[in-house]
This record gives structure tokens, C-alpha cells and sequence, in this order.
């Protein structure tokens, strides 16, 4: 077995069964060996670690060994039955010793009284504990549990069922605890149960028991709030609350042991807990159990290991094992380090040191030292560590660092700080500075070494830093001292109010954070003697690192145990120079911050390593292209609070945003970063902010550039204090203005240019008058007068004028607003005075302002009728003729009443006037019919009811939508015809057309009746109507039945029709026209094309050649427009008919192969036209005869020769076809032939069927020939004077001359042709 020292665990008490104890130091070094008269049963230290007590199994003395004198004692206990059981007080010098018989003695070795009590227990006393109040708890094996004071009398007592062992007294977990007494003892009963007995409740103990596949408890330690862990022979350990609900429940089970676990340690300074078994020690994390903090193997360990302890303060770790070894671990170092510049030392044993640069890449060095030092210092090239009193000094090699001296100072050194030659100790209040190397060095003796402060100084110094120039040191007097080591004297002294606790200069000196007595924080600049309060500043703050990164001066970490807070001195701000408080960072536990590059904080941990943690506010170093917009934003705030301008460019580059640019570019503002500005607005495009810092940046004078800055990002207060401690304190007053602050301006104007004061005075009076404050304005505007400059003066006057009027000085404003030129004044003190009510003399002023019609809307307001008549012929205000109109009825005035009821457009007014007091209808009618007034007409209509004029009165009325009324006049005085003739061209609604239509049914009036039927949609009965309606010339009643059946689209009413037409219902057939107009309307396009062939050939039989033309084309393009098949009877019926037509065109003007060929063509189908068969072969002979068209001519008139055609021949033209006949000349010129368009088969131009495809060819529609199908593709033929065709350009004037013009033609049909002429096919 072992025990550690108390509190201070520098020695090691170890004890086997050779009869000694030997005492160890924490290094190993064995101080003592005490031999026993027999084996060691038990050792304890005391509460300080002073005294260990030993007691053996042969002897009835106690052994005590003092560690301060390393000396042994005995002490005689008086008990004559072996020793059992040796505890010391946890609070105090009692010491609790028990026998075998089960007699207690309890010693008090402050006092060396000896309290035996005998019977305290009937059988041997085997474990027990103290509480903080010394209470003792025993136990023994008569299976009892004891409760004695100090002085050993029983106050509590219970019995267990089996032996108790491990007794430990504690706190359990509550709720709301009253006090934190110990008043629980918890013991192990039978290595199976924990029992705990609470003092407070004697009556109810609790026994927990466990899962029996854990095994035996071996042990068990209270922790925290309540918790205990308890291991288990099987190697599990167990974590529970002893809180009431949660008692019995495993909070935590671990199987951390494969075969055995044999102890159990717990660490609250560390918050660790150990585990050891098998051959292994396993370490977890208190505050996450989960977490295996290390796990060390012990290989060598084959037979087990036995029992674990920490020293009280976490350092050392000690385990025996099986093979009477015993290892002790080092778990925790002393946190000892020091920084300079990059290089850092450190402590990594408790003997050695590290030094490393990890900035510059320098490999790391250890150092061994002779003694565990209690402080460590790092210069350019030296180390030094000490203890106590002395120190230690290195010299640092390239390669290896070489001891060079050890100095003792005069009291025990507190810290200590080196430079490169020069080493100062802090101890008792006082600094040394000395010298590190003195030898080969050419120093002045007086330099070699210096204590502060001197003799006549009565302060004591509580912090000092050296920097490569100073030593600086800080008194509780609250004065920093800089020393200037080159000059050896002080050069610069600042007095705080209080004292200054620490000092952390940065690595040039120049500036200096120091923490004071009262733990707040500050930045003291030497230079310009101005000291900075550093913002939210925590008072747990234990120092203060400087940022050695060359690029980032100014920025600097506070720390304490849990965070790092990142702050940033901001030197050259348009505000003034501040520290701001940029972010913090948590520090991990037991970290100690030593050295801070580019955000990178390098630590100090207790396991003697250094571990690097990258502060929060500097996220933004990593690569930003793993970011989104979201966290590139927050890092743009940091980048900014920080200066990092380039960082924040790169950020700004990857947002894209310009809201971030803008954030750029006032930061850059801020920090009067001029060019970087111009660059950033530059970027996202802001010219005006380019060309204004433009102007600016060369200005030297540091007060005026700031106060130009503080304008531009709206800081103007600021900007005003800048100007005016400026050069050019002008620029105040033109910013002012500028801003339109004319108080603000007026102050300064006083002072800087007295000459602007009227001019301001004028602004200032215009916003105080916009404001309400009309009494200060008219001061301002009388102020602003100047009498040399007509402009401004005229408009001060006219304040002077509005704010008199305001003011309530009418009179002085009338007459200064009469006296004035402008015409607006006027207006607008009209306006004033109106609003209060003062309006003879607002009409005065609208009147010489010539504002006619506000003149006399306020002369109405007065009942001024005279002057309201002499500006009428002024006034375009409709509202005003109204009301003088109004007047002047009343009056009896009536046409003076009518002419301003004209002028106001109310034109209801004026008729009734006319009507009922001029006597003259003929105007109101006319006005009626021009303006539709639905009253006026009302108006009218009651008019021509008194004289009897119904059809008038009707008329108006239907005009003003009475049409009931109008109805039942018509139906009164039989005047229906009119009033149908009315309506039905009115948009009137189907009741109306009903009512007439039933009025016309009852009056036998058919074709009436049928008429407003069809208006109504009652399509049978106008049917029926329109059948019965007797037949007219124009056989209008048969239109429109077609027109009712078309709108119907009702089949039985169609059959009723066509039976009607057909002549079924009367026996009357009509013409089959009808017939094709009902298809048409009806849309039955092949039926109306079979009608209109068969009309057609009526009519070409008949001789109508023009219109059986106009029935096949206008079929023709409605089949076209539907997209139907045209029947080819149809095509070539309409093609002949269409070549007749052309022929007189043709031949007028002069074209007779084109007259002549049209005729052939017509000629070749005589039968066609039966009705003219002579006189068209007789023009076929002539024309073809003019054309040299001789064979073709001979024929034709050979056919005319026919007996039943030779007696109709025009005696005229008689002889000379007989000639013809009896002479016959067959010579004739072959017509020029083109191309079909589908096989380019050459055939002639007015064959219109190719032989080669048997395709209908397209024609053209002024010469109805396939010639002007020169281009395959040309399928219209623009022939048109403005488009004219490629093939027929003569084309032109023949159609025009039947057409006049292509805009009428009636063959533009379909879309083939918008304009021009088109192509049959």
C-alpha cells in the first residue's frame, strides 16, 4: 500500500511486507526509509501533509514521521491489543485509532491529548471516516456502524447484516439543499451492497444493490453534486445520483476492464477519473464520461494491478501492482511558460523545458534543468528558470543551448523578463535589472545592474515588462515607469489612479495594455500620453497577448480561464483612436494562452504540450470558397472590425453583393483608407464617391481629411469638430449649408464669415416657416434683407409679406404683397388670407395677381355678384358659372342664367330653362341631340306631350331609357311603327322587342311581328311571321326568314323554309337565289355550290353573264375561305365566264391577242351562252382577224355560215365574213408556250389543263392565262402598279380598267393576296 502527501503531494509514503516504510520525493528520489517492528496495517497523512502515522501489527505503538524535519517519533497509544484501523482528521490534528477488540483512541496532537474509549465496538475496527464537522464514523466486524464526536461519545449507531468495509461520509443530492453538511455516510456491506445512513433520518437508511454479473464492489468515490462511481470486480465501473427520484437508477455504465477492475480514483482538480485493472489504467473526462480522456498499458503488469491514487492536486498518478512495483505517472505539469516575440518555453516534465518556434519553422529544443522551477522566462537568446530565490540562466545555440550561470537575487522572484541582454527579476516590490551576460562585454559597471524603485521611491512595484528598448514597471501607486535602457534613464511616467496589477506591452513597446487594481482594463499609447478604456472588459481577465503577426498591429487577445477576447486598437479612425471588442473564444480546460500569430492562439496545457486554437474571429483564413453568403458575411465583420482590408476585398469578391462592397468602403472610410476606398467604389461602380475621394486624398492636414471622411459616411457633429480644429474651418459652415442646417450654419457663420449671415438668414427663415414658425422666419427674413442684390431681396420681401399675413399683420402683407412683382406672392397670400377667412382682401390680391377664377370663387363667398359679373369673361371654372348662373336665375336674369349655365356645361339646366322660361324647344333639342342628356331628353318628351306631339315625344323618351313609358304612348295613340323604328336601333333589351312583337302580332302586321321576333331570338314564330308576310318587290320577308333560319340553326325550322321555297307549302316555287343564300347562311357550302351552278347557268342562259360571274366567285371563295374541294364544273364555268368578262377590257385598250385568245377561249364553249351565240363568234372572227390570228378567225366564221346562225350576223359585218369564208387565209403564228408549275411540261399560255400531269392550272386574273407563271414558284401574280408582276407587267391597267384599282377589286379573295391580283387555280 502507499499514501500520497496531502494538500501539497510531494512525498510518497510506500510500505510491503518487509517491515518498512520508505518515502519517496515526486522525482523518485527516496528521502527516508522507517523500519517497523512488524508489517505495516495501515498509514494516513494529516490534513497539511506534515505528519504521516504508521501502526503495525506488533507493536501498540504509533510511528510518526514529520516531513518538514525528516524525523521519526513514536507515539505510545496506552492500548494493550493490536492496532487495527489509523485515520487523521480531515479539518483538524485529531488522529482515530482501533484495535482488534474494537477500543478506539482518538489523539490530538496540536494538544497531545489522549482520549481512550473503550467498547466502542465489541469486535475488531476495521474502516471509518471524518466529516468536515469531526464527526467519526467507524465500523467493525460486529457488524455495526458507530457515529462519535471529537471526544468519541456515540451519537448515532444502526446495525448492518454483513461486515462493513470502505466508509465514506458525504452530501447527498437534493433538491434545494439547506446546508452542505456532511450528514451521509455511505459503506460498502458484504462487498455486494452500498448502504447509506443519513444522520438527519436515522430510521430510513438505503441499501442499493446491484446486477450480480458486475461482481464484487471493490470500491467506490463521491463526486460533484452528489454522484457516485463504484467498480466492480468484473471490470465494470458505475455511475449514480443520490438524489431521492433518481437513487437506484445507473446513470452511467462503463465495461472498461475485460477480466478485473481493482480501484478506482477520482481527481477533482482535474475533474478525471481513473480506472485500473487488468494491466491498464483508463482515464475518462468527469464532465462527459463517454469521452476516454488515455488509456496507459502497463505490458509488463502480468499479474495485476492493485490500488490507484492522484495527488490532491491532479500532477501525479500512482498505481501498485501485483509484483510489489509501483508506477507513478505524471498527469498534470505546472503551467509554466513565456513568450518572445515567436519563440516560445514551456515546461514538458517537471525538470525539463521546450523551447519552440513553430512561426519561424526552428526545430523544437529541450532543455534539463537541476531544479522543478516555479517560473520561466524566454529572451532573444537566452532562457532562464528558477525557484525561489535563484535563477538559472541558458545561453541558446544554433544547435544546443549551454548553462551559463545561476544568480541569486534578494527574495523570492515573483517574474521574471529577458531581452537580448538584459534580464529583470520582479521579487518582493522590486525589480533588478541586470545583465545577462556581463564577461567579454565592454559594459560600464553602473550599466551592468539596477534595482527599481530607487531608495527615495516609497511604491512597490506589482508588474514589469521588457521590451527590446524599456523596461516598464507599474506601481501600486498606479505609475508606469519607462526606463530607457540605451540612455539608462527614465524617459516617460503616466500616473494611474489606481495601481496597476499588469503590464503587457507590445513587441515594439509602443503601446501598452495594463489591468489595474480594480481589474479594468486599459491601452496607454506613450507617445501621444493618451490612455483608452478597453470595453467590456472581464473582470476574470489574467493577462493580455499581443499580436505578433507584422501586418496586424493593434490587435490583441484578453484571457482568462474559459475565453480569449479578441480587441483591436484602432489608432488612425475618423472618430478618434478606441479599442473595440472584436469577438471571443473559448479556451479549452486547463489552456494557457503563451503566443498569438495571425489569429492563431498558441497554448500551454497541463500535459506539457502546446495545442493551437484559431480564434473566432479570424474564421475567415481559412479557404473562403468552402463558405456560403451567410458566414461570408459574418466573416466580412470580422475582417472589417480588424482591418484586414485585403481579406475583406477577397470576401467581398466571392459575395458579390453590393451591400458588402458598401460595407467595405465605409470601413475604409472609417479608418481613413483613402486609395482603398477609391478602389472599392471604383469596383462596384459608385462614381460619385470615386471622383469626391479623388479630390480629397492628397490633403495633408489630418483633421480637415478626417472631417471630410466624417461627412461622407454622415457623421456630421463629428465632421463640424474636425473642420473647426482644422486648417480650413470654413468647410463647417460650407457643410452646413450644404445640409441645409442653417441654425447650425447661422453659429458658425457669426464667427467664420459674417458676410453669409443674411443669405443663411433667408434659408433658416424658409425652414422655419415650412416648419410652423412663422414669428422666428419673418425675423429671419427681415435679417436677410441685404439692399444690394435685387433677386434675394425680392424673395425676403415676399416672406416678409406671407409671415406678416401669418403673424396676423394683414395690412403690412396686403400692401407688401400689392407692391411686389410676382403673381405668385400674390396667389399665395390670397391662399393665407382665404384660410383665415379674410376674403375681401384674398380677392383683391387674386384679382391683381389676375387669378380670375380664384378671384371670383372668394368674391362668391362675399356675395359680391357685381364683381363676380365684371371677371366672368375671365373665368374658365365651370363651378364658378354655375353658382353665378344659379344667382342669376334666382334673379329672373334667365339669359344671362342660360349663357352661365353653358359656360359651366350644365346642360340639364340650360333646357329647362329654354323650355320653360325662353320658349324656345328648337335649341333645346338640338342640345339635347348634341349632348344626349338622359334628363334633358325626359325634359324634352314632357315638352312635346303638352303639344301632342307623340311621334316627338316617343322619340325622347326612348332617348332617355324610358321605354316602358315610350311603349305605352305608342300603344295609346298608334304610333307603334314609331316607336318600333326607334328602338330598333337603340341597344334595347329582348323584352322591349317582345312587347313590340306581340303589339305587331295582335295588329296582323307580319313582316313587323317577324322582324322584333328575330330581335328577341324567338326564331320559330318570326319564321312563321315572315312566311305569312305577303311578297314585296325586294322580297325583303324571304331575306330575312334566311336570315332567321341562319341564326336558328335549327333543322325543322330549315326544312320549314326550304318547303317554303321549294314552293311545297303555296305551290309557288321562288327563286332558287333564295335557296343559295339560305345554304350560305347556313353554311352549307356544297349545297350552296350546286345552287349557285345551277343559278348561274339561269342567269348565263339568260344572258346575265356579270352576275352568274358574281354567284361562282363569290361561292368560289367562300369554298376557298372553308377549305373545301371546288367542284371542277364550277372552276371552269367561272374560268369562261371570266374570259368573256376581260374581252371588252382587253380590246379597249388596244390589246387584241389578248381580246382575241379570251374569245377563242369563250367561242370554244358557245353553247354556254345561248342567248348571244352570233354576236360572240361575229367579235371572236374580228378580234382573232385584228390579231393575225387568220386560221382561227376562218373557222369561226366558217361556223357562223351555219344556216341557223348566217341570217343573225350584223349585216355590218356580213360581207366581210363571207369573204372570209370564200377567201380563206389558214396562216396563223403559234402561241408562245410555258412551263407548267407541277412538271414543267411546255405548253401554251392559255391552256389552262397540262396534257403532261393532268393538273388545272393557276391563271391570272387580268389575262386568265398560265404565262405569267414564269417562275415555277410565283403562284401569285402581283400585278399592280406597285407590285408589278415579273411575268405580266402590262397586266396592270387591264384589271384596273375593270376594277378601278386593286383595292376594290372583288377577285382579292382568301389569303393568297392581300393587295394585288391574284392567281385561279
Amino acid at each position: 500500500q502507499f499514501a500520497w502527501q496531502k494538500t501539497l503531494g510531494n512525498f510518497l509514503a510506500v510500505t510491503g511486507g518487509d517491515r518498512t516504510v520508505s518515502i519517496f520525493d515526486r522525482h523518485g528520489q527516496k528521502i527516508n526509509e522507517i523500519t517497523l517492528p512488524g508489517n505495516c496495517i495501515t498509514l494516513d497523512w494529516d490534513k497539511d501533509g506534515d505528519t504521516l502515522a504508521i501502526i503495525t501489527d506488533k507493536s501498540s505503538a504509533i510511528y510518526l514521521w514529520d516531513a518538514n524535519a525528516n524525523k521519526t517519533s513514536q507515539l505510545d497509544s496506552g492500548m494493550r491489543d493490536a492496532m487495527s484501523f489509523l485515520l487523521w482528521s480531515r479539518v483538524g490534528t485529531l488522529l482515530a485509532v482501533g484495535t482488534t477488540k474494537g477500543n478506539l483512541l482518538i489523539y490530538n496532537r496540536q494538544t497531545s491529548r489522549k482520549i481512550p474509549v473503550l467498547g466502542k465496538h465489541t469486535k475488531r475496527i476495521t474502516c471509518g471516516c471524518w466529516s468536515t464537522e469531526n464527526l467519526l464514523a467507524l465500523g467493525g466486524e460486529d457488524k455495526m456502524i458507530t457515529i462519535s464526536n471529537q471526544e468519541g461519545d456515540t451519537i448515532r449507531q444502526t446495525s448492518v447484516n454483513s461486515e462493513p468495509s470502505d466508509m465514506q461520509f458525504s452530501v447527498m443530492k437534493t433538491d434545494e439543499r439547506v446546508s452542505t453538511r456532511e450528514s451521509t455516510v455511505s459503506v460498502v456491506v458484504g462487498k455486494k451492497t452500498l448502504f447509506l445512513f443519513n444522520l438527519n433520518d436515522p430510521d430510513n437508511p438505503i441499501d442499493l444493490k446491484f446486477q450480480q454479473s458486475y461482481g464484487s464492489i471493490v470500491t467506490y468515490r463521491w463526486y460533484g453534486d452528489g454522484y457516485i462511481m463504484i467498480g466492480f470486480s468484473r471490470g465494470c465501473f458505475v455511475v449514480i445520483s443520490t438524489h431521492i427520484r433518481e437513487i437506484g437508477q445507473e446513470i452511467f455504465q462503463a465495461h472498461n476492464h475485460k477480466d478485473n477492475l481493482t480501484s478506482i480514483a477520482i481527481s477533482q482538480s482535474l475533474n478525471k477519473a481513473a480506472s485500473c485493472g487488468d494491466n491498464c489504467i483508463k482515464i475518462h473526462d468527469l464532465s462527459d464520461l463517454r469521452e476516454m480522456y488515455a488509456i496507459i498499458n502497463l505490458d509488463d503488469e502480468n499479474k495485476g494491478m492493485l490500488i490507484l491514487a492522484w495527488t490532491d492536486d491532479g500532477q501525479l498518478l500512482a498505481v501498485s501492482t501485483r509484483r510489489a512495483s509501483l508506477h507513478v505517472f505524471l498527469t498534470k505539469l505546472p503551467i509554466l511558460g513565456d513568450a518572445c516575440s515567436t519563440r516560445i518555453a514551456y515546461l514538458t516534465s517537471l525538470l525539463e523545458v521546450t523551447i519552440a518556434n513553430h512561426v519561424e519553422g526552428e526545430l523544437p529544443v529541450t532543455v534539463s534543468v537541476e531544479v522543478e522551477p516555479s517560473f520561466v522566462a524566454i529572451g532573444v537568446y537566452h532562457l532562464a528558470v528558477g525557484m525561489n530565490n535563484r535563477a538559472w540562466f541558458y545561453a541558446l545555440g544554433e544547435n544546443n543551448v549551454k548553462k551559463l550561470k545561476d544568480v541569486e537575487y534578494l527574495g523570492t522572484v515573483a517574474n521574471m523578463h529577458l531581452n537580448s541582454d538584459y534580464a529583470a527579476a520582479l521579487f518582493e516590490g522590486k525589480v533588478q535589472l541586470h545583465m545577462i551576460e556581463s564577461e567579454g562585454l565592454d559594459a560600464q559597471e553602473e550599466r551592468e545592474t539596477r534595482l527599481f524603485p530607487a531608495d527615495d521611491d516609497k511604491c512597490r512595484i506589482l508588474c514589469h515588462a521588457l521590451t527590446g528598448d524599456f523596461l516598464i514597471y507599474g506601481t501600486d501607486t498606479g505609475v508606469i515607469h519607462y526606463f530607457y535602457i540605451e540612455d539608462w534613464q527614465y524617459v516617460n511616467e503616466y500616473r494611474h489612479p489606481v495601481g496597476v496589477r499588469k503590464i503587457f506591452p507590445d513587441p515594439n513597446g509602443t503601446r501598452l495594455a495594463f489591468i489595474d487594481e480594480k481589474s479594468d482594463g486599459f491601452v496607454y499609447c506613450p507617445v501621444s500620453d493618451r490612455l483608452y478604456e478597453i470595453p467590456n472588459f472581464s473582470p476574470t481577465i489574467k493577462g493580455i497577448l499581443w499580436e505578433n503577426w507584422p501586418m496586424d498591429k493593434g490587435v490583441f487577445v484578453a484571457y482568462d480561464d474559459d475565453k480569449a477576447y479578441t480587441y483591436v486598437f484602432h489608432k488612425d479612425a475618423i472618430q478618434g483612436s478606441k479599442v473595440i471588442l472584436a469577438g471571443g473564444t473559448d479556451v479549452p480546460f486547463s489552456h494557457k494562452p503563451l503566443l498569438l500569430y495571425n489569429g492563431e492562439l498558441t497554448c500551454q496545457t497541463q500535459s506539457g504540450k502546446t495545442n493551437n486554437i484559431y480564434l473566432s474571429t479570424h474564421s475567415f483564413l481559412g479557404n473562403l470558397k468552402d463558405f456560403g453568403p451567410n458566414e461570408l458575411a459574418e466573416m466580412l465583420t470580422q475582417t472589417l472590425m480588424l482591418k484586414r482590408f485585403s481579406e475583406a476585398w477577397e470576401i467581398c469578391r466571392l459575395l458579390n453583393d453590393p451591400s458588402g462592397w458598401n460595407e467595405l468602403a465605409k470601413a475604409c472610410l472609417h479608418h481613413m483608407e483613402v486609395d482603398f476606398a477609391i478602389r472599392v467604389y471604383r469596383t462596384f461602380g459608385n462614381a460619385g464617391m470615386v471622383m469626391s475621394l479623388e479630390q480629397i486624398k492628397g490633403i495633408e492636414d489630418h483633421n480637415l481629411l478626417a472631417g471630410h471622411l466624417a461627412m461622407f459616411t454622415g457623421d456630421f457633429n463629428l465632421a463640424q469638430d474636425l473642420y473647426l480644429a482644422s486648417s480650413r474651418p470654413t468647410a463647417a459652415l460650407e457643410m452646413r449649408k450644404d445640409l441645409q442646417h442653417w441654425d447650425s450654419a447661422l453659429q458658425l457663420a457669426k464667427r467664420l464669415a459674417p458676410d453669409q449671415i443674411p443669405f443663411i438668414s433667408k434659408e433658416y427663415a424658409m425652414q422655419l416657416e415650412f416648419t410652423g414658425d412663422y414669428i422666428n422666419a419673418l425675423v429671419h427674413y427681415e435679417k436677410g434683407i441685404t439692399r444690394d442684390n435685387k433677386e434675394h431681396d425680392e424673395a425676403c420681401l415676399a416672406g416678409i409679406a406671407q409671415m406678416s399675413i401669418r403673424t396676423g399683420d394683414i395690412r403690412r402683407g396686403v400692401n407688401q404683397a400689392i407692391k411686389h412683382p410676382s403673381r405668385l406672392l400674390k396667389r399665395d397670400c390670397g391662399t393665407i388670407l382665404e384660410s383665415m377667412k379674410q376674403f375681401s382682401e384674398a380677392a383683391q390680391l387674386y384679382e391683381k395677381g389676375q387669378y380670375y377664377d380664384k378671384a371670383a370663387s372668394v368674391y362668391i363667398r362675399c356675395k359680391n355678384w357685381a364683381k363676380v359679373g365684371e371677371l366672368l369673361s375671365y373665368v374658365s371654372s365651370p363651378k364658378i358659372h354655375l353658382q353665378y348662373a344659379k344667382a342669376k336665375e334666382a334673379d329672373g336674369s334667365y339669359k344671362e342664367a342660360v349663357m352661365a349655365y353653358e359656360n359651366a356645361k350644365q346642360w340639364d339646366s340650360v333646357i329647362r330653362l329654354y323650355l320653360d322660361h325662353l320658349n324656345n324647344p328648337e335649341k333645346a333639342v338640338n342640345i339635347v341631340r348634341e349632348t344626349q342628356s338622359l334628363d334633358g331628353a325626359k325634359m324634352v318628351a314632357r315638352f312635346f306631350l303638352k303639344l301632342g306631339d307623340y311621334g316627338s315625344a316617343i322619340q325622347f323618351l326612348v332617348m332617355s331609357k324610358c321605354n316602358n313609358e315610350a311603349f305605352t304612348l305608342a300603344q295609346q295613340h298608334n304610333k307603334m311603327e314609331i316607336y318600333a323604328d326607334i328602338i330598333s336601333s337603340e341597344n334595347t333589351s329582348n323584352e322591349d322587342y317582345q312587347s313590340i312583337a306581340l303589339y305587331f302580332e295582335g295588329e296582323k302586321k307580319h313582316f313587323q311581328a317577324g322582324k322584333f321576333f328575330l330581335l328577341c331570338g324567338q326564331y320559330a314564330r318570326a319564321l312563321k311571321h315572315f312566311i305569312k308576310s305577303p311578297n314585296t318587290e325586294d322580297n325583303l320577308s324571304i331575306e330575312m326568314a334566311i336570315e332567321t333560319v341562319g341564326q336558328a340553326k335549327d333543322e325543322a325550322l330549315t326544312n320549314q323554309l326550304i318547303d317554303y321555297l321549294m314552293g311545297e307549302s303555296d305551290g309557288m316555287p321562288k327563286d332558287a337565289k333564295y335557296l343559295f343564300r339560305l345554304y350560305m347562311a347556313l353554311k352549307q357550302y356544297r349545297e350552296a355550290a350546286r345552287t349557285a351552278i345551277i343559278i348561274a347557268r339561269e342567269e348565263q342562259c339568260s344572258g346575265n353573264y356579270r352576275n352568274a360571274h358574281d354567284v361562282l366567285f363569290s361561292m368560289y371563295s367562300e369554298l376557298k375561305t372553308q377549305k373545301i374541294k371546288i367542284p371542277s364544273e364550277m372552276a371552269t364555268n367561272l374560268m369562261i365566264l371570266h374570259s368573256y368578262i376581260l374581252v371588252k377590257a382587253h380590246v379597249k385598250r388596244g390589246d387584241h391577242m389578248k381580246g382575241a385568245r379570251m374569245l377563242i377561249r369563250v367561242a370554244n364553249n358557245i353553247s354556254k351562252f345561248p342567248s348571244h351565240i352570233v354576236p360572240i363568234l361575229t367579235s371572236t372572227v374580228i378580234e382573232c382577224h385584228r390579231a393575225g390570228l387568220k386560221n382561227s378567225a376562218f373557222n369561226f366564221a366558217a361556223m357562223l355560215m351555219r344556216p341557223e346562225y348566217r341570217n343573225k350576223i350584223d349585216p355590218k359585218y356580213k360581207k366581210k365574213i363571207e369573204a372570209m369564208v370564200r377567201r380563206p387565209d389558214t396562216t396563223e403564228a403559234e402561241e408562245p408556250t410555258t412551263a407548267c408549275p407541277h412538271c414543267a411540261f411546255q405548253l401554251p399560255e392559255c391552256e389552262l389543263l397540262c396534257p403532261g400531269c393532268k393538273n388545272s392550272l393557276p391563271y391570272c386574273i387580268a389575262t386568265v392565262s398560265a404565262g405569267c407563271n414564269a417562275e415555277r414558284k410565283q403562284l401569285v401574280c402581283q400585278d399592280c402598279p406597285e407590285r408589278p408582276s415579273p411575268a405580266e407587267l402590262g397586266a396592270a391597267p387591264v384589271w384596273q380598267s375593270i376594277t378601278g384599282g386593286c383595292e376594290s377589286s372583288p377577285l382579292v379573295f382568301g389569303q393568297v393576296l392581300v393587295k394585288g391580283t391574284a392567281l385561279l387555280p
